[in-house]
């Protein structure tokens, strides 16, 4: 099989649902599936998914993508898995039963233990792993469920379970069983990337290893049960494909699964940022910027996270800088499934678009608290400005206006931190398809916009990765061919409108900071 006739199957398993995509060696999405999963929020704050329901998910979409496309498996070359990070799960690797739902990244339910790292680790937190102490991370997730569900803590020290964030799940389910994989007793392989193992808060992105000491302030986590980290384009491969998977989904064909990184990662990956400072946006249920800084972490002075961006080879990455927006396409949907004044998102585009502007609202989507440049996990969601001639195009409007802003704040500390001018920023995502908000996105921030014609470049990043791994493409010089240009949004707006505007926006993020700590009992919290 030539490396024109071939494919890479890609899983990409994301917060509200899980796509799989076949990827031509021109970076092509020949073929794709997707299915949504259940989200549940047992309390105020809190969010799960069920782990099974995920995999059952993945099983669905690969059959799907096969059957749709008619490709025989022996084409696929290699799986590589792209995933919502953070999100937690823990189980029984002989059985394969979660111990628990995974605890998903928007979970606030640390809160408390987030607080007593701050007050007391905030600097050892941050000049080990690069992040800001906060639930939004596995750390918190982690300990949580090691002192509440009970009999995990005794289990986990005797080893009868195993971490691992959705990247390790999924390629657990992959490979178990095979007799060829890099954790060989553990049922499947148990191993994540770097990007990954970067998200976690208990991993040293200096020496891409799991760091003692913060296992032991986050809640005396027992090291047994972590994943091994490996590059996110690993030419050892993680593993290959279990006898049951390999059965019922690629006719008995056992295929190798090499490469991984969390889902922002590869998106950046996917939109070829492989100079020092490129910069991309993903508009999903969040939005998150990243900035590729090159072989060496900064340590943000603007609230920014320094994260790995990738590695090829072991002991070796590429970081980035990160602004973690947690809720701007989830806000459409809030439109959609809380308030009902849209039945379907696409709707939100041209109802916004119907109003001149919002006639003085601000919406602050801070559902879960407020991540980069804020980090305040108490501040909660806000619409201000509301007249009795407020309507809900002003109010679809703003919830679009609102998810440029959080893009404006995060580019403002990305370029104090760097000293660097951002002549564009690539953008990816569903909502990067709106194009009412890519030019308002270039006109408050001033930039440049530049929309791909493949936008599932998260899905192309996972493929990229597990491709250079088996030699399917032969350097990023030729991934980076493969990249095309849409369309570029240019700034329109004057300078005085926009700051302006911008102003505003300020204004009404400082009256949405630290409410659940005015009403604490309404968000679950101790007084």
């Amino acid at each position: 099989m030539s490396r024109g006739d071939g494919l890479i199957l890609v899983i990409d398993q994301g917060t509200t649902g899980t796509r799989a995509a076949l990827v031509s060696h021109n970076g092509l999405i020949v073929s794709y599936a997707y299915s949504e999963h259940t989200q549940i929020y047992p309390k105020p704050g809190w969010v799960e998914h069920n782990p099974l329901e995920i995999w059952e998910k993945v099983m669905l979409v690969v059959k799907e993508v096969i059957e749709k496309s008619k490709v025989d498996p022996r084409r696929i070359a290699a799986i590589g898995v792209t995933n919502q990070r953070e999100t937690t799960v823990i189980w029984d690797p002989r059985t394969g039963q979660p111990a628990y739902n995974a605890v998903v990244w928007q979970d606030r339910r640390t809160a408390p233990q987030v607080d007593y790292l701050r007050s007391n680790h905030m600097d050892l937190v941050r000049s080990r792993t690069g992040l800001i102490p906060d639930p939004y991370f596995s750390g918190t997730k982690v300990w949580w469920l090691l002192d509440n569900v009970p009999g995990l803590r005794e289990r986990a020290v005797r080893g009868e379970v195993i971490f691992g964030t959705v990247d390790t799940w999924v390629t657990w389910n992959l490979t178990r069983g095979s007799g060829d994989m890099l954790t060989p007793g553990l049922g499947g392989a148990h191993v994540t990337d770097y990007s990954n193992a970067s998200r976690t808060m208990l991993f040293n992105i200096h020496r891409l290893d799991w760091d003692d000491e913060l296992l032991e302030v986050e809640g005396k986590i027992p090291r047994v049960i972590l994943p091994l980290p490996r590059p996110s384009s690993d030419r050892d491969c993680y593993g290959y494909t279990g006898p049951e998977v390999s059965s019922k989904l690629f006719s008995g064909v056992s295929i190798p699964v090499c490469g991984a990184a969390g889902d922002q990662q590869a998106a950046l990956f996917g939109q070829v940022g492989f100079e020092v400072g490129e910069v991309k946006s993903t508009y999903g249920t969040g939005n998150f910027l990243l900035m590729n800084i090159g072989d060496r972490p900064i340590m943000s002075r603007g609230n920014l996270l320094t994260t790995v961006f990738y590695s090829l080879e072991r002991g070796r990455a590429t970081y980035a800088l990160e602004g973690s927006i947690f809720v701007t396409g989830a806000a459409v949907q809030w439109l959609r499934d809380g308030l009902k004044i849209i039945e379907v998102s696409d709707e939100v585009e041209p109802l916004a678009a119907s109003a001149e502007d919002t006639g003085g609202v601000y919406f602050v989507p801070a559902f879960v608290g407020l991540g980069a440049p804020y980090w305040d996990q108490y501040a909660r969601g806000l619409i201000i400005g509301i007249t009795r001639g407020t309507t809900r195009r002003h109010i679809a409007r703003a919830v679009l206006e609102s998810i440029a802003y959080l893009n404006r704040d995060v580019l403002e500390a990305m370029i104090s931190d760097t000293g660097l001018r951002i002549p564009r920023i690539k953008v990816d995502g569903g909502a990067a398809r709106d194009n009412f908000l890519m030019q308002f996105q270039a006109d408050i921030t001033g930039v440049e916009v530049w929309r791909p014609k493949v936008f599932e470049t998260t899905s192309l990043g996972a493929a990229y990765l597990a491709g250079l791994a088996i030699g399917f493409w032969g350097s990023l010089d030729e991934v980076r061919a493969n990249w095309a240009l849409d369309r570029v949004f240019k700034p329109t707006m004057d300078p005085e409108t926009r700051e302006r505007l911008y102003r505003g926006w300020k204004a009404a993020v400082q009256r949405a900071l630290g409410w659940a700590k005015e009403v604490p009992w309404a968000y679950g919290y101790e007084q």
